[in-house]
């Protein structure tokens, strides 16, 4: 497996865990939707809306770096068509927001909450 990929999958793992940690539950992971993807989706019981969430991953903590920075608006309209789409199957209707996690050097640096609006 190449390295970005493993970079990729391990700071899943962190993320997941911090997330978990913090209360979220989760409900999928590496969930393909068409041509999309989408990293974690959890629930957030504190303000009771699903969350999909984008995570970036980094080897080392560069503290210039902000996950916005790769959170592109064509990347940003792929999470948000591809919520939209797992909402659409669900039984019940279910508020919803995208999250960004930074996770670097094995640990959660950063936490962006609601970043479509």
């Amino acid at each position: 497996m190449a390295d970005h990929l493993i970079t990729g999958r391990n700071g899943e793992d962190v993320a997941m865990r911090y997330l978990l940690t913090s209360g979220y539950g989760l409900l999928g992971r590496n969930v393909r939707i068409a041509r999309d993807e989408l990293d974690l989706i959890v629930y957030d019981p504190v303000d009771g809306v699903i969350v999909f969430v984008e995570v970036k991953s980094r080897t080392i903590n560069d503290p210039d770096f902000t996950p916005l920075l790769n959170f592109t608006d064509d990347k940003r309209a792929c999470v948000a068509r591809a919520a939209q789409r797992w909402i659409a199957d669900q039984e019940k209707e279910w508020g919803w927001r995208i999250d960004l996690v930074l996770v670097a050097e094995g640990k959660v640096i950063d936490h962006l909450k609601d970043v479509n609006n």
